[in-house]
């Protein structure tokens, strides 16, 4: 508890270039805080992801309904939207371990409200929007929190490697999460299933109790209330490369997530049931672990705006693909799909896997240069407001992806959001960074907000 933050006050190290590819781990070994409040993170993202999943499975299971499931995101996204806001507010003024800690208990209570009304077998639609309402929310602030303390924790040049570590990190929860929540689902029921994102919350805690106290430096907060967020985005006003960075994770999130529609392609499309829409949501993870696996020369790239647009563009493609791959299965083949896993359509399957996994690793390629844009060029009594607009872009911009592929496809058919979404998140994001020189000249050895 009294160990000192390496990043706290630490001059940042020069940066170098690395010759292997492989991930590198130095963050891990020079920040032993960080590396605790790494690995419990991902065990607790592990099973935040099985009752995610799980959650999904459960609604459509009670509905058969994808527009039903949409609107887990419909219910949440204002609640979410104000809490990154203020969430970040009270991160730049309190003890930021404190903020995390508490949001991270409430939290645990929504999940164990969710445990609660399955085992009681309540089948009421709307106590499941209200209960993932409440952790979205809290899920928001806790993430905005953490992500302030990183940069405290490390000097300013591992920043880009403690991203790629985060990419696993988020890579794991996406994978065995998922897969896990699907097989469980299947095997001893929604009750069960929740109740194990239950316990594995208890690692969160554990990375989060072992840290400093880590007040905001520079000028902290000495009040609150909505003048201090008016201030925190009066900032971005002035920074309009941290700006870009959110308007293009915005566009490649409301238009290229497909990830609503994994219930309907297991139950309708390709087959297979929960397993399938399991593995699909694994299959963008292992593409994230894999391209942070691999990033050990790519986190030295100093034009991070360019690379940016390069990994969303690909991205868009990706999502393409994986829409052209449903469009082949529901407009040649007649064949009625049933929830066993035996009557899957295998190559549809594989060719989806693959796009999704090309996605997965791309997305994850700019979510490493767009935090550490962020993290370095942003200053520390600042950083929790910025980091609460950055949480509600990529948390909220995969709910407005949800409302828009749940709401297309309820109208149209499960290829059409993927195939009209991919391109569009080309299109727009050539149009966006095109518009913006300062961030296609964004250079990490002179970071600019």
């Amino acid at each position: 508890m009294t160990e000192p933050p390496p990043g706290h006050g630490a001059p940042a190290l020069a940066a170098s270039t690395r010759r292997s590819h492989l991930v590198d781990l130095t963050p891990l070994r020079v920040s032993p805080a960080f590396a605790r409040l790494w690995f419990g993170n991902t065990l607790a993202g592990v099973g935040t992801f099985v009752t995610n999943t799980a959650v999904g499975l459960h609604i459509f299971d009670l509905t058969r309904s994808t527009f039903m499931v949409s609107l887990v995101a419909w219910f949440s996204l204002a609640p979410m939207v104000v809490a990154g806001l203020y969430g970040g507010a009270i991160a730049d003024r309190f003890d930021r371990r404190s903020v995390a800690l508490v949001a991270g208990t409430v939290a645990w209570g929504s999940t164990v409200a969710l445990a609660s009304i399955a085992w009681a077998d309540v089948r009421a639609v709307w106590a499941f929007y209200v209960i993932t309402t409440v952790n979205a929310v809290a899920a928001t602030i806790a993430s905005a929190t953490r992500q302030a303390i990183t940069p405290r924790l490390l000097p300013a040049a591992m920043l880009p490697k403690a991203a790629a570590l985060m990419g696993i990190s988020g890579g794991i929860m996406v994978t065995v999460g998922p897969g896990v929540a699907g097989v469980l689902v299947a095997q001893v029921g929604y009750a069960w299933t929740y109740t194990v994102d239950v316990v594995l919350f208890f690692a969160g805690f554990f990375g989060l109790w072992t840290l400093p106290r880590i007040r905001p430096e520079g000028g902290a907060l000495t009040t609150g209330g909505f003048r201090s967020v008016v201030d925190g985005l009066a900032h971005l006003r002035r920074a309009p490369n941290v700006r870009m960075s959110f308007v293009v994770d915005i566009i490649a999130m409301t238009f290229g997530q497909p990830m609503v529609l994994f219930p309907a392609v297991g139950a309708l499309v390709i087959g297979g049931g929960s397993v399938t829409a399991g593995a699909l949501l694994a299959a963008y993870a292992v593409g994230g672990i894999v391209s942070s696996l691999g990033s050990g020369r790519v986190t030295g790239l100093r034009w991070q705006g360019i690379a940016i647009r390069n990994a969303i563009v690909v991205y868009g493609l990706a999502v393409l693909g994986f829409g052209a791959v449903l469009a082949a299965v529901q407009l040649t083949d007649s064949a009625v799909r049933s929830m066993d896993i035996a009557d899957v359509d295998r190559w549809a399957l594989a060719a989806g896997l693959l796009c999704l996994a090309v996605a997965g690793g791309a997305d994850n390629i700019s979510a490493i240069f767009r935090q550490s844009i962020l993290q370095s060029a942003v200053p520390d009594h600042l950083r929790g407001r910025t980091q609460g607009v950055f949480t509600v872009v990529v948390t909220g911009g995969p709910r407005l992806g949800q409302m828009f592929a749940g709401t297309l496809a309820t109208v149209t058919a499960t290829w059409v959001p993927p195939v009209v979404g991919g391109v569009l998140v080309v299109v727009l994001v050539v149009v966006a960074v095109a518009r913006v020189s300062s961030f296609r000249a964004y250079d990490a050895l002179h970071p600019q907000p």
